[in-house]
Parts: structure tokens; sequence; C-alpha cells
């Protein structure tokens, strides 16, 4: 039996007018939610009506009944203050429940039935139809639910976070315990996926990396290959400028062209014009010799047939005899 002052208390508040009215205007639907709150505090003792103003999220605001308390689904657990709020429309709409947690007792993150907030839902609000739904059958619903998974971090909460004994079972139970192990296995998909996604951002972090290295060596190997190209041009243009040179100058170019003319001009294919022209002569051929020596030299030390000892020595004893050879033509230059 409901205590008296409960329900004289719930009478007052549905039949009070002026501003402190509650914002139930049907008087069938005052019976019912008379009906159904004295219902609920007869089965659940721990639960006090009151009226109270409610804020909706557009800033309106209507007197409202409601009930608080705890709930306490076992011993060995804490107890669980909540709030339910009975709506305009109540009990066509489903109430507002709320689980009203502190420091002390805070709410475990993923908890498939309570957000971080303290609004609960569950199966049976979100099925909610009168005349098969009321607060008290609701509220046996909750208990069950939070004896399974409870809302509050506690040193047992890990092993009361189980749905235990399958075996014939209410459907109503059936789907909380599906809805429960949906919400961890959906919370371990997001998690799985999170570390996944985070992954995948740092590999395309590092494949941006890649991707600016490779196209500064792309651009590196472009500029080479148009140095190239433009080297092998200007190679080319020198080398028409020699096979030229070497036309007009061929000694037997020089002799089929003397010949033609009736001259007999083959000793010059071999030596000088003069005295003066083979002393040149033979000093630019001693030049010729001494760089083909030198690259030689460098080949060899390359190579590493001859020590750096020898190469310097060599070297200098060669680049004095080159200028004194290169000295000897410098006048005739001129």
């Amino acid at each position: 039996m409901a205590p008296t002052s409960q329900i004289r208390f719930i009478d007052t508040a549905l039949s009070c007018t002026g501003p402190f009215a509650v914002s139930y205007t049907d008087p069938d639907q005052k019976w019912l939610i008379r009906k159904h709150l004295i219902s609920l505090i007869q089965n659940f003792p721990s639960l006090t009506p009151s009226v109270d103003r409610f804020f909706h999220d557009n800033g309106s605001t209507v007197n409202l009944l409601n009930v608080k308390g705890y709930l306490q689904v076992s011993h060995s657990t804490p107890r669980i203050p909540i709030n339910i709020w009975l709506l305009e429309n109540y009990p066509f709409m489903a109430p507002l429940v709320f689980v009203l947690s502190d420091a002390a007792s805070p709410i475990h993150s993923n908890h498939p039935f309570v957000d971080s907030s303290g609004a609960a839902t569950s199966p049976y609000l979100s099925f909610w139809s009168y005349p098969h739904s009321n607060l008290s059958d609701f509220v046996r619903n909750l208990v069950k639910l939070f004896s399974h998974d409870h809302p509050f971090v506690y040193l047992a909460a890990a092993a009361s976070r189980s749905f235990t004994h399958p075996d014939l079972v209410s459907k109503q139970e059936a789907i909380d315990r599906l809805v429960g192990r949906l919400h961890y296995d959906v919370a371990a998909v997001r998690a799985k996926t999170a570390e996944e996604i985070e992954e995948l951002a740092a590999l395309e972090g590092e494949m941006e990396k890649r991707v600016v290295t490779a196209t500064s060596i792309v651009l590196g190997l472009d500029r080479e290959k148009k140095n190239l190209k433009r080297r092998v041009k200007e190679m080319t243009d020198e080398a028409d400028v020699i096979m030229n040179w070497v036309g007009v100058n061929d000694p037997r170019n020089v002799l089929a062209a003397a010949a033609a003319a009736g001259e007999d001009r083959t000793e010059d294919a071999f030596e000088a014009a003069d005295e003066t022209a083979e002393r040149v002569v033979n000093h630019l051929a001693a030049d010729k010799a001494i760089e083909d020596l030198m690259y030689a030299l460098d080949e060899a030390v390359e190579e590493g047939t001859v020590t750096i000892e020898a190469y310097i020595k060599q070297v200098r004893t060669s680049a004095r005899e080159q200028f004194f050879h290169r000295a000897k033509i410098l006048p005739w230059l001129h």
C-alpha cells in the first residue's frame, strides 16, 4: 500500500491551479498518471513523487511530475539514484529517465543503457506503447538491466557486466541482453576502427613524405636529362667542327687536291716546310705526348698501379717539361 501522504501529494499536484499547476490538462490523462504513480511507489517505496520545473531543449519550461529516489539491484552493488520525468504527453510518450551520478560513483564508459550525461534508455523505452507500457513494469525492467550491467564504476563492476543464464528468459529480457551485447560489440569495433584509422593516417603521412622525396628525385633526374641533352648537342656541334677541320686539313685530301692540280706534295705530308716549322711541330708533338702521359697516369692512379708519391713526382716533371715546350711554341702563335 502506498503511503497516504504521497497519494495526497499526487492528488494535490494534479488538482493544483495557477502558476504552480502541472502541465497535464486532460482529466483522463491525470487519472492514468495518478494510477501509474501510485502503482510505482507501491512497488518501489524508495521512489518519491515530486513536482519541479522541467527545461525543454528549446528553452521553454513546464511544471511536471517526477519521481526521485534510488534502485537497489543487489546487496553487493551500490544504490542507483534515478529521476523519472513524466512529460506532457505521458503515458502516450515514454518518460525521461536520468541516473544521478557524482564523483564518488561515476558512470562507466560505453554503458549500453546510460550515456555519460546520465540519460538512460532501454529497449522497453524505445518500444514504449500505451496501454502495454507503464512505470512499474519499466522500473522492473530497469532493475533487471542494471543487475546485469551496473551503470557505476566500482570494484566488482566487471563481474556484474555479464549477461548470464540465457535459458528460459522472457522476450523483453532476451531483447535487453541482445542490445547490451550488441552495444559492447559495436564499441569494440569502433575502438578497433579508430586504431586502424590512426595507423592509416600515420601511413598516409609517411607516404606523403615519400611522394615528396620521389618527386624531388624525378625533378632532379629531369634536370640532369636536360643537361645531358644540352651537352650532347654541344658535343655534336663540336664534332661537326672537328670533322669539317679534318676534312679540310687531312693530308690525304691535301695530296689529292695537289695531284689534281698536277703538283707532287707527297713529302709535305711527312716533313715540315722549313726548319722553324719543324721545331714547332716537334714542340707540339711533345706537348700532346705529355698530355697523353698525364691522362695515362690518372688512370693508373685510379686503378692503383701507381702510387700517389710516384704520380705527383712524375706529374711535376712532366708539367715542367710541358711548360718548356709551350713556351717555345708561344712566340710562333703570335
